[in-house]
């Protein structure tokens, strides 16, 4: 399954794993986003096993109902097991938003949604011996963890907030790889690199709409970025590096280390108020 599905690279990731003969839950933001998807994908593989879920991730009630249905879907149609979780669900920010919760949005969706949606189906995913990819960024080889200030309360910066929560996903597989590949998971921070999406153009100020509008254009397509996604769910025995982008494994910070990432997870454990087993 995979998250931020009905655009994007998570669209594209889609397309492939499809193409590639997998059984593929897709989740969006919306209702008309996600049908517009299905059809698209319907049309192109008209005998495709997809079906799609919306909600908003960054509240975390959401990402709780979602876990529900995808854990009640998998009960009926793949006897409990998850081959893979691709956690891409994700946002840019211009200034200091929230969610429910009270956390900063970057934050909350691209670190915290993913951590949660993994511990809600990890039964399944051990069941299935499972991949779990995050979708990271080369950003994160350029920060630091704010310990102090996780969530820009005092001065919001766009950027160091997206980058952090990249250095987040690195973090967090880290985490599970460390604790859990006894068990036959697999976790990964992949860096699709600079993609020609509407990531930066989503709720966001003027400033870094057009930012972004000039960015993008020197990306590559999500297809080429896509490939890396259905490299790591291939294969019969899961790669051992942690990092991969560009079909390869990749060197990451010097950042991503025990102590941050064991801090990390105790507290994204709080602040998600569950406990990983084991």
């Amino acid at each position: 399954m995979i998250t931020g599905a009905a655009s994007g690279i998570g669209f594209s990731v889609c397309e492939l794993l499809l193409q590639n003969g997998f059984k593929v839950i897709g989740v969006g933001h919306s209702k008309e986003n996600c049908e517009v998807a299905y059809k698209r994908l319907m049309d192109k593989f008209p005998n495709a096993d997809i079906i799609f879920l919306y909600g908003d991730m960054i509240q975390q009630q959401e990402v709780i109902r979602i876990a529900k249905d995808i854990k009640k879907y998998l009960h009926e149609n793949s006897s409990d097991e998850l081959f893979a979780l691709i956690n891409n669900a994700g946002c840019v920010r211009s200034w200091h938003m929230t969610s429910n919760e009270g956390y900063e949005q970057q934050f909350a969706l691209n670190h915290l949604a993913g951590f949660l949606l993994t511990h809600e189906l990890f039964p399944n995913l051990i069941l299935g011996k499972g991949r779990i990819l995050f979708t990271s960024s080369g950003s994160h080889k350029m920060m630091k963890m704010r310990w102090k200030d996780l969530m820009f309360e005092r001065g919001y910066h766009p950027l160091l907030a997206y980058k952090q929560s990249k250095l987040c996903n690195m973090l967090t597989a880290y985490t599970l790889n460390e604790r859990y590949r006894n068990k036959g998971i697999a976790a990964y921070g992949v860096d699709p690199g600079l993609v020609n999406t509407n990531i930066g153009n989503k709720n966001t100020g003027w400033i870094v709409n057009l930012v972004w509008s000039l960015r993008k254009k020197h990306g590559v397509d999500s297809t080429e970025a896509a490939k890396t996604y259905l490299l790591l769910c291939t294969g019969e025995i899961p790669p051992q590096e942690l990092y991969f982008g560009f079909l390869k494994a990749q060197k990451y910070s010097k950042q991503v280390n025990k102590e941050n990432a064991d801090r990390l997870f105790l507290l994204s454990e709080k602040l998600c108020n569950i406990m990983y087993s084991g």
